[in-house]
């Protein structure tokens, strides 16, 4: 898997940052953020719901360890997805490659990643993560600069770009391997669930993401098993 084919799997989800991070942009202005702290904010971090809580926390004056608790809530979930990728690289990847590989690592990165059926090289990885980088850091600075030339209506529309992105790629995988599709069922459910529900209105969104993947994950594995010779063929 090399670098070259990282970047072409990487176009789509970069595309799918531009308009996001044009939206963060935006609202980190609107927030009294200056443009540059907002772009620095997309360059030492790559995660929507982070980035937004974590502005909206420093515009109200918040603590060092109110921002602290609420990144760690909010992105508890890329814990599960950076234990999963881990399986998948090979040999070559030392602790410094892991801990950079972890920095990229997002819900659509991780998505495109963990389907691939070779094990995934450095490179590769790297590739997959560049565009999407750049992408989240230039739509950013764009929004910042730019926003206030667009009806807001526009700009809130712009956020839809990634959840449909998102859904385009699990699909694919769920029509492929039909075990996928009623774990994908079983996590949509109880995400309902957690969000319309009044009783658990206590769980924050982070959490709630664990909480579906955890008993999603495990009930899939329990239905639908994977034997250990199936795995070896892949």
């Amino acid at each position: 898997m090399t670098y070259k084919k990282g970047l072409k799997d990487g176009i789509p989800i970069a595309l799918g940052y531009l308009s996001v991070s044009f939206a963060f942009g935006v609202t980190a202005v609107d927030m009294g953020i200056p443009a540059l702290i907002a772009l620095l904010t997309s360059m030492t971090n790559l995660t929507s719901a982070g980035q937004l809580a974590g502005i909206t926390v420093i515009a109200v004056f918040g603590t060092f360890l109110e921002v602290i608790l609420t990144q760690v809530v909010i992105n508890a979930r890329y814990f599960l997805m950076s234990l999963t990728l881990s399986q998948k690289l090979d040999g070559k990847f030392k602790f410094l490659d892991r801990v950079l590989c972890a920095f990229g690592i997002t819900d659509e990165i991780f998505a495109v990643a963990v389907h691939n059926k070779e094990p995934i090289s450095k490179r590769y990885i790297w590739g997959l993560i560049t565009l999407p980088y750049f992408g989240w850091a230039t739509g950013t600075i764009f929004g910042a600069l730019m926003g206030n030339v667009l009806p807001a209506i526009i700009v809130n529309a712009l956020s839809i770009a990634l959840f449909a992105m998102f859904i385009a790629i699990i699909i694919p995988g769920a029509m492929e391997n039909k075990k996928i599709l009623p774990v994908i069922l079983i996590s949509a459910t109880l995400s309902c669930i957690l969000y319309f529900v009044p009783l658990f209105d206590f769980i924050s969104q982070g959490i709630s993401y664990i909480i579906c993947a955890v008993i999603a994950s495990c009930l899939g594995a329990l239905i639908f098993p994977i034997k250990e010779d199936s795995q070896d063929e892949q």
